[in-house]
């Protein structure tokens, strides 16, 4: 008797969770962060070995999907959870690290990308985009690990989160010159609309957060309605994500971020941050992880481009370490603190995809190219996890007594 599409789905996302929080207990065994391993049993999962989707009794063909879905909102809550921990002002205290490690995190990959494409024969407007889709970063994965070793709230946890915002602020208002030049629009109005987009959208951000959530707030208070302030927060969290994306042209995830930022200014912050973490952790988070490594296919790796894989992969670790890096040394970090901040911004995500996809679409880049993008982001992805911690971890520089003869 064949299974329902619901108990696939059950025993699918049974299997997901279990080898997640085995993985992730086994990497920290090992002294890495436990997404390291949620992110490894990924890959073993997916295509590329076992193919858990499509196993013999997996029949429904929407399974997939929605098991991205839920990985969609795993990564939503992580991101809310870290905008929970920091304060408006904290992040505006890091304003100049945030603007600086940003941009040079954006323009160094970006610039190294290009030069790869122009030396492989690439046309102008190919090698800029293969330079973009090396430009955008994804620290989901980064505020993970540094929740674990408890430096979220630290200059550079703080720098990172801030240089995160700035850096997907960066890559879609190229992303929005670039799809305008190949559309034949102009450039200056595309910019000049998707910056009033982003504007509009962090200014209604910053004032529902400030005098909407506070009356909402009192209200479910008054009310008494049981567990009111967390399923409230989960709707903060949706309407700023869908928001984020509609209004402002930028990630779900910032909204995400966003939203926990504003929710944590109430007085419900910990009641909010534990119910969460319960449901995150336990369900939502796990299954983002592994998602992740479920979508990778080394099999669709040709094995021509593993070379320029492996070339492309070196450029955007040492184009986003360089340059970020730079960016917070020039911002007053120590040269530890800015290697910390730099290793934070190498991991690539679903932005770099989306570049990657357009110029696929648009006919800029080949599949040989798109190929090696995503070998770079499994590549990035699966590198920054241990790497950070090893940052993180490494001893301060003691300093230097002088010896009074």
């Amino acid at each position: 008797m064949p299974m329902s599409p619901f108990l696939q789905l059950s025993i699918t996302l049974a299997i997901i969770i279990f080898a997640a929080k085995i993985a992730g207990w086994v990497s920290q065994r090992f002294g890495q962060p436990s997404v390291f391993g949620e992110l490894l049993v990924g890959v073993l999962l997916g295509p590329s070995l076992l193919n858990l989707t499509h196993l013999p009794f997996i029949t429904d063909s929407h399974l997939d999907e929605i098991v991205r879905e839920l990985g969609e909102m795993g990564v939503l809550i992580l991101m809310f959870l870290a905008g929970l921990e920091l304060e408006l002002g904290e992040m505006a205290r890091n304003g100049r690290v945030s603007v600086l490690a940003g941009l040079l995190g954006v323009v160094f990959p970006v610039g190294l990308g290009a030069a790869v494409g122009f030396a492989s024969g690439m046309e102008t407007r190919s090698a800029l985009f293969l330079g973009l889709a090396l430009g955008a970063t994804s620290v989901s994965i980064s505020a993970q690990t540094l929740m674990e070793l408890g430096i979220l709230r630290s200059r550079v946890g703080l720098g990172l989160l801030g240089a995160a915002v700035f850096d997907d602020i960066f890559v879609i208002l190229l992303l929005s010159v670039m799809t305008a030049l190949v559309d034949g629009a102009s450039g200056a109005s595309a910019v000049i609309m998707t910056i009033l987009r982003m504007a509009g959208f962090l200014v209604l951000s910053v004032l529902v957060g400030m005098y909407v959530l506070p009356f909402f707030s009192r209200l479910l208070a008054r009310l008494q309605i049981s567990r009111g302030n967390v399923a409230m927060a989960v709707v903060v969290m949706l309407v700023y994500a869908v928001a984020a994306e509609l209004i402002g042209g930028m990630a779900a995830i910032t909204g995400a971020f966003l939203a926990g930022m504003m929710v944590g200014r109430s007085g419900e912050k910990r009641s909010v941050e534990n119910g969460f973490a319960m449901l995150g952790y336990s369900f939502f988070i796990p299954i983002f992880f592994v998602d992740v490594g479920l979508r990778i296919n080394l099999t669709e790796l040709p094995l021509e481009a593993l070379w320029l894989a492996l070339i492309v992969s070196l450029v955007a670790v040492a184009g986003k370490w360089i340059g970020a890096g730079l960016g917070a040394k020039l911002a007053g970090f120590t040269w530890r603190e800015s290697m910390q901040l730099g290793a934070g911004m190498i991991s690539r995500g679903e932005v770099g995809l989306i570049v990657a996809a357009i110029g696929l679409s648009e006919g800029l880049l080949s599949r040989e190219f798109f190929s090696t993008v995503v070998g770079m982001v499994l590549i990035s992805t699966l590198i920054t996890p241990p790497l950070l911690r090893w940052v993180c971890t490494l001893p301060s520089p003691k300093p230097k007594v002088r010896e009074v003869s």
